[in-house]
């Protein structure tokens, strides 16, 4: 019975995560499997892959073919290279305790680019949230300045509005005393009483004159 290692899908629309399992190559793809060797989960960044090393091996060394996803996924946790290992310790190449040096020495490696991957990504998170927040406060110190201003504002405008009768009535109170000083008001009264006594004057020399001039008629 020829034998696969795939990935069964699961999950809701648009969010899929799958199961990395050993199934007969003619059963359907989300159909009935043997076992279940691992989880693959593309959402996470980065993607979860989360396998059992041994019993993948056990599997590929029982002539088990993997996918081409799957077999990217177990080159990925190590699960090729310790079976490639394990040939070698076949053939007498070296033995199995060199071989499981290579292995945990290649796997503390992966482990620790996996590691620096995340804490990269964590520091860019890190950064973009304290930027959000730098520019949020930002924002709200605004609006509370443009709070604060605007009191002041209506202030000032109030007291101009109070100010303004109180210039009003000053100006007109000052037109009155433009208009009439006391300097001109007594020229005018002296004017008018110096013009007067010398109408009554011109008329009475007229009068006489005129007198004489009829006498010598008679």
């Amino acid at each position: 019975m020829p034998v696969r290692i795939r990935l069964q899908r699961h999950g809701k629309k648009g969010k899929p995560f799958y199961w990395i399992v050993v199934a007969d190559s003619r059963a359907k793809r989300d159909g009935r499997y043997l076992e279940k060797i691992g989880i693959y989960n593309p959402n996470t960044n980065p993607a979860t892959v989360d396998l059992n090393i041994d019993e993948a091996v056990k599997w590929l060394e029982n002539g088990a073919q993997p996918s081409d996803t799957a077999r990217t996924l177990l080159s990925y946790r190590g699960a090729m290279m310790k079976h490639h290992l394990n040939g070698g310790v076949k053939k007498g190449a070296f033995s199995q305790e060199e071989a499981d040096n290579r292995f945990n020495s290649w796997l503390e490696e992966k482990q620790n680019k996996i590691q620096a991957k995340i804490d990269g990504l964590d520091k860019v998170t890190a950064s973009n949230l304290a930027q959000r927040l730098e520019a949020e406060k930002a924002v709200n110190q605004k609006r509370i300045s443009d709070m604060t201003v605007t009191p002041k504002e209506e202030v000032a405008s109030e007291t101009s509005s109070e100010e303004s009768p109180i210039t009003e009535a000053t100006e007109k109170t000052s037109a009155p005393k433009s208009q009439a000083s006391p300097d001109e008001a007594p020229t005018e009264v002296l004017s008018e009483t110096e013009a007067s006594p010398e109408e009554p004057i011109v008329e009475e020399t007229s009068a006489k004159e005129t007198k004489s001039e009829d006498a010598p008629a008679e």
